[in-house]
């Protein structure tokens, strides 16, 4: 028994590593270690401009093998990682790229934000670290198995990332709602991913697709039930409807800085993982699953729309918003062509970039306490300080698709691509879609430049607190004005104090103290990223020609 194990033993064979080709991963895996460790090492908490300088620092280390890994792929073609299991080609790259740029940018629209809270430390740069390294990963697997635990390491930190800010009762419970539904349709994805084993008898893509394609099963129930499970686990991490329940609150209890991750990095790897293994490795079924993320696509395009009307908060204006540019983006998958593919990853591209510089600006304008997200706090920002508000009516101009704009392109490439694919119901619904949501983006952009001034509350508030009913009455406070620099801020500029009304229940009404209402600091790396952020948004928006190559150079994967 002994000398069999012993023979069994040695001829164990061990798959053959390609360093090189998860080199970007590696980076960013390794990168929230040097973080954690300086962290532990220091015997003085160090500012957290530092470690938000090293956490784009390794963003940009991990960009550049990222590009390497492209250039590589153009020359000779995809090639294998890990024994089949993590494939480097042209769609695992753009995965990859766009998430070094995310974390080249998450630092710096966060920096300012901590700063203001005093909420200093390593925690937050190394968990988006992680998170970046799980959305590659669930790019670049080609098992099921694989991918399950890639979206782990990006869900986890994510988690963590929305109760990060300990002294507010809402961010915790943001926290413990996105760990409940997060844990719920992790196993609901896991389930699903038993089902397709148990009908294909493999959980690689690549051996699905051949088993699919060389096999009539005689009954499909169980490979029917796996897909729809897997449909359900990547829904809730998209926010696609019905499955988005979640996002409003999250949004609007989570830190601002995190939450503009989240919804960037989210996507990047949920719609990675989603087009490679239902368009790689279920493309003989298409007909089956297509008339599924039809209505999934339809209703996700017109709730967001619809249900954003109606938001005065703007973070849960924003996160319903982010559910419809969900259902533009499955309009690519339903496509289930070519074209489709390309045009949500370009779509995918345009979109993180632009959440990113729109929750930096939300970050900014909330103030001190995180709490100031009514739409009045908005008003005349254009007055007092035009280039904040300037910049945000920009990038929500773009998420409307303003001609000029990553957006424009974005909304076009992927209603052709489902023209094309002769889906002319959800081209209608989604441009509808489209023009409805353009109400609300203007609708900011109107209370920031207008001149409208907001109607005094009614007398009759008093009587309606007096017999116990909460009524809200328009108090003025100190808000944001870009004037002055800010005295012990590096590089910084303070925002001064500008009269606006901000909704407050008229039963708790108190004096505030200028310490308790006044905005933060626009430092300089919020400018930075602010700057990056609208740069590539009109730039490409302008000459898209390159990242319309790199999409289209993607798709050869399929």
């Amino acid at each position: 028994m002994m000398a069999r194990t012993l023979l069994a033993a040695s001829t164990l064979s061990l798959p053959h590593v390609n360093y090189t080709a998860i080199m970007p991963e590696l980076i960013v895996l390794g990168g929230s270690l040097l973080l954690l460790a300086v962290s532990a090492v220091t015997p003085r908490r160090l500012p957290t401009t530092v470690y938000a300088a090293m956490t784009s620092g390794i963003g940009i280390a991990a960009l550049v093998a990222s590009l390497v890994l492209y250039h590589d792929v153009r020359q000779g073609g995809a090639f294998v990682a890990i024994a089949h299991s993590i494939d480097v080609d042209g769609f695992s790259v753009l995965v990859m790229t766009l998430a070094s740029c995310v974390l080249i940018l998450t630092p710096m629209l966060a920096a300012g934000f901590f700063e203001r809270e005093r909420l200093g430390g390593c925690e937050y740069y190394a968990l988006a670290c992680i998170s970046v390294g799980g959305a590659m990963l669930m790019g670049a697997a080609n098992d099921l198995v694989l991918i399950f635990l890639a979206l782990e390491v990006l869900s986890i930190p994510l988690y963590v990332m929305a109760g990060l800010d300990y002294r507010r009762e809402g961010s915790g419970e943001a926290a413990l709602k996105y760990f409940l539904l997060g844990a719920f349709s992790s196993a609901i994805f896991v389930y699903g991913i038993a089902l397709v084993y148990g009908a294909t008898g493999s959980t690689n893509l690549g051996e699905i697709a051949a088993f699919l394609s060389h096999n009539v099963l005689v009954a499909n129930g169980v490979l029917y039930g796996g897909m729809a499970l897997l449909i359900v686990g990547f829904s809730f991490k998209i926010a696609a409807v019905p499955f988005h329940m979640w996002t409003p609150d999250v949004y609007q209890g989570s830190p601002t800085p995190a939450v503009g991750f989240m919804a960037s990095i989210a996507k990047v790897g949920g719609f990675a993982a989603f087009l490679r293994v239902f368009i790689s490795s279920f493309p003989t079924l298409s007909q089956t699953w297509k008339p599924v993320l039809w209505v999934i696509v339809i209703i996700t395009v017109l709730v967001g729309a619809i249900a954003a009307l109606v938001q005065r908060n703007v973070k849960r204006m924003l996160a319903y918003s982010s559910i419809n540019h969900a259902g533009f983006i499955l309009l690519g998958l339903q496509a289930a062509t070519a074209r489709g593919a390309a045009g949500s990853l370009y779509y995918l591209f345009a979109y993180s970039l632009l959440v990113l510089g729109s929750f930096g600006v939300v970050a900014v304008v909330g103030g001190r306490g995180d709490s100031g997200h009514s739409i009045e706090r908005y008003r005349g920002l254009g007055r007092r300080s035009p280039l904040l508000a300037g910049a945000f009516a920009l990038l929500l101009l773009a998420q409307a698709g303003a001609p000029f704009t990553t957006g424009f392109f974005a909304k076009l490439y992927v209603v052709e691509a489902a023209v094309a694919a002769h889906s002319y119901a959800l081209a209608i619904v989604a441009m509808v879609s489209a023009a409805i949501a353009a109400f609300f983006y203007l609708r900011v952009v109107f209370v920031m430049f207008g001149d409208v001034q907001p109607v005094p509350a009614p007398a009759g508030d008093a009587a309606l607190v007096a017999a116990g009913e909460p009524a809200l009455v328009a108090t003025a406070v100190p808000h944001a004005g870009l004037l002055e620099p800010a005295a012990g801020a590096s590089g910084g500029l303070l925002l001064a104090e500008a009269p606006v009304l901000v909704e407050q229940d008229a039963a708790t009404v108190e004096p505030s103290t200028d310490e308790e209402v006044r905005d933060g600091i626009v430092s300089a790396w919020t400018w930075a990223g602010l700057i990056l952020t609208v740069g590539a948004t009109v730039v490409f928006g302008i000459w898209p020609q390159p990242l319309v190559d790199f999409a289209q150079h993607a798709h050869l994967l399929f």
